[in-house]
């Protein structure tokens, strides 16, 4: 299920509501009295409380009419109501929405047993939610608790994720910090990730504007949340969090992470509201903020801010709640994340063991040195070989774009991807642990004429591929478009089957998938792979990754450099000597003579032509990587003739015989990377 991202805009404060009801009226026009588009909205309310009802999950989407008319509707009622209540409240809401929201097209109506909405559009991509909160602030263990709190809702949010029903309701004790209450659940249509998804923006949401309260809510048409001090849902919890109490208040180096205990082990609360007190307190102590928000697939750094932990976790899972550096660092200390807090793939290592495993950072286990650190091969006690990039301290690299590669990377999983194991924040050290790849970077071979043969068309035609799958899965099958800016033979490491991954996230950029451009004043990546309007202009897309893909499968072609340092004949780069030869029929010339004997000509041909027309000035008339990949997997896709490259009248001058380049024009801050000779 596509779903849509969107930024969060803060948009209104209101005060809280007489009643356990709290409408949000859309913006998408009005309906007349007696017109068809009423006539179907009444018959849906007529209709959807029963159908509600028939599904054991308590859920119900319908959609009546045809456009112009045609209604969508959703409606969700709590998991631990039962099915007479929940028919009951969905009833209930339509009536207020036609009260609260009267002749709007679109409406929502959240109550504490069911949630309706409907709409002229299709809303289940994107859509609004509702944050409402208490006006009490916590007041034993403030700071504590509301680490506690976030413990217990990530926690909450991956049980119900994980659930069949997407819903689960949990309790926290923890010795004198004050009893937690929480559910959460998704729309059980959802798939686990999907339900996860949109979880992690309640986590993001959370933690901006209910960090402190003493209860709060977040109340979306796909997912929910919400916490007390108080039980107010029915029934013991399904999560009980415990042994937290001895070592949190004693703020030690030693400190246990929660465990959850099965529901077995848990004593029912005490003292259970009525659902006349929950709504008794809600009305007299909550604010309402309506924030536009993205639904379940929303952005991934979202996904890691709101998981901070606000404390350093150790190798071993272990939690350092008296991290008195952190106090002096407070951007840095914000850079721990719980990732996955069941799974052990991603790694907080301490800074003892990557020196360990380096060696001091060796010259012996030194790889290479990147533009924003040198390189070290390492190897962890249990005998597992990884790449360590330390980011140097003078390095164009700083905290912003570290950051950025870990929250990118390390939710990414492909084939084509290099793997992110774990990272190191400690003082001015920053480090990213990689998977070791044994056969180092894609420049290492097709560059050096003493192992470009060690390559032969066989491999570079998987190397091709693979590396256009690895982007096609950045700009469309991964939750967020992402571009990466900085591809580059140098950022493409090779397995020990040499299949390529891509590497070097630093510079990408996450794009909701609304989006197809965007623009930055600071222009940064490599001399030779940047697209012109990025170079010039500052403007980035998809189109600019494509850009480099063109490039770098005409460098893999010809075993040659695009780049300033390098000249082809009359031109100062590999793309204008691409296009004379291409122009004058004579493009067999600029395959590498290795591999001129092992590719059939048409297929060369098509690859050039693939190649050239990835490389062309105008954004508009590159191909998507959806496109590349077709025209390089499918010999039945008819290609187009290729414009003219870019950069392709960077000639050598006639009159004096030396270079003469046109530097485009920008008022952008350009940070440019230059490729050396050799690495």
């Amino acid at each position: 299920m596509d779903m849509v991202t969107a930024p969060l805009l803060l948009l209104l404060l209101l005060a809280p509501l007489a009643t356990a009801q709290w409408p949000d009226c859309g913006k998408k026009g009005n309906f007349t009295q007696n017109s068809t588009y009423q006539a179907n909205l009444r018959l849906l309310s007529s209709t959807l409380p029963k159908k509600a009802v028939s599904n054991t999950n308590l859920f119900a989407t319908a959609t009546v009419g045809d456009v112009p008319d045609i209604v969508h509707a959703l409606t969700l009622c709590r998991g631990d109501t039962n099915a007479s209540a929940c028919q009951s409240c969905v009833a209930t809401a339509f009536e207020d929405a036609q009260q609260l929201c009267p002749y709007n097209k679109e409406a929502a109506v959240y109550h504490d047993l069911c949630m309706l909405k409907f709409s002229n559009k299709n809303f289940l991509a994107t859509t609004t939610a509702l944050i409402l909160m208490s006006d009490q602030n916590f007041t034993t263990n403030s700071d504590i608790t509301q680490r506690l709190l976030f413990t217990l809702i990530n926690s909450t949010a991956q049980s119900a994720a994980n659930s069949s029903r997407r819903f689960t309701t949990s309790r926290l004790d923890v010795g004198s910090s004050p009893t937690l209450y929480c559910l959460m659940q998704c729309t059980p249509d959802l798939t686990a990730d999907d339900c996860m998804a949109c979880f992690q923006t309640v986590l993001s949401l959370t933690l901006q504007h209910l960090g402190g309260r003493q209860g709060g809510r977040v109340l979306g048409v796909r997912c929910n949340m919400r916490y007390e001090m108080y039980p107010f849902f029915q029934g013991d919890p399904t999560l009980r969090i415990i042994n937290l109490a001895p070592e949190v208040p004693a703020i030690n180096n030693n400190t246990t992470p929660a465990t959850v205990q099965p529901p077995a082990a848990a004593p029912p609360p005490e003292g259970k509201a009525t659902i006349q007190e929950q709504n008794g307190r809600s009305s007299r102590k909550r604010a309402l903020l309506i924030i536009a928000v993205v639904a379940p697939l929303s952005s991934i750094i979202l996904c890691f801010i709101c998981s901070v932990v606000w404390t350093r976790r150790r190798r071993k899972g272990n939690v350092n709640l008296n991290d008195q550096a952190a106090t002096n660092r407070p951007e840095e200390d914000a850079l721990v994340w719980r990732l996955e807090e069941k799974s052990s793939e991603f790694t907080l290592f301490d800074f003892s063991e990557i020196l360990h495993a380096t060696h001091n950072f060796s010259k012996e286990n030194l790889l290479g040195r990147g533009g924003f650190g040198p390189v070290y091969k390492g190897q962890l006690p249990d005998e597992m070989e990884i790449a360590v990039k330390r980011l140097a301290s003078h390095s164009g690299q700083g905290f912003t774009e570290f950051k950025n590669e870990v929250e990118l990377i390390a939710k990414l999983q492909h084939n084509n991807l290099v793997k992110l194991l774990g990272c190191c924040i400690q003082g001015e050290e920053k480090v990213l642990v990689y998977e070791y790849l044994p056969n180092k970077s894609l420049d290492f071979f097709i560059f050096d004429a003493n192992r470009t043969t060690l390559v032969d068309w066989k491999k570079r035609r998987v190397i091709i591929e693979g590396i256009a799958q690895g982007l096609l899965y950045l700009h469309k099958h991964s939750r967020l478009r992402i571009i990466h800016r900085d591809l580059k033979a140098s950022n493409i490491l090779l397995d020990q089957d040499m299949n390529p991954k891509i590497s070097d996230f630093g510079l990408a950029k996450i794009f909701s998938s609304k989006d197809t451009e965007g623009s930055t004043k600071r222009v940064v990546g490599t001399y030779g792979y940047m697209a012109p309007e990025y170079a010039s202009e500052g403007i980035y897309s998809i189109k600019s990754d494509v850009f480099s893909f063109g490039v770098l499968l005409l460098e893999i072609l010809s075993g040659k450099r695009n780049s300033r340092f390098y000249q082809y004949g009359d031109f100062l780069n590999l793309l204008g000597y691409s296009w004379q030869l291409w122009e004058g029929g004579g493009w067999l010339e600029l395959l590498e003579v290795s591999i001129v004997k092992e590719i059939h000509t048409t297929e060369a041909r098509r690859y050039i032509n693939i190649a050239l027309m990835c490389v062309q000035e105008s954004a508009d008339d590159r191909p998507t990587m959806s496109e590349v990949v077709a025209m390089l997997t499918s010999e039945s896709v008819i290609l187009p003739e290729p414009n003219h490259p870019a950069y392709f009248n960077l000639r050598v001058s006639k009159v004096h015989e030396s270079a003469s380049v046109v530097v485009p024009c920008s008022n952008n801050d350009v940070t440019i990377t230059e490729e050396p000779d050799g690495r």
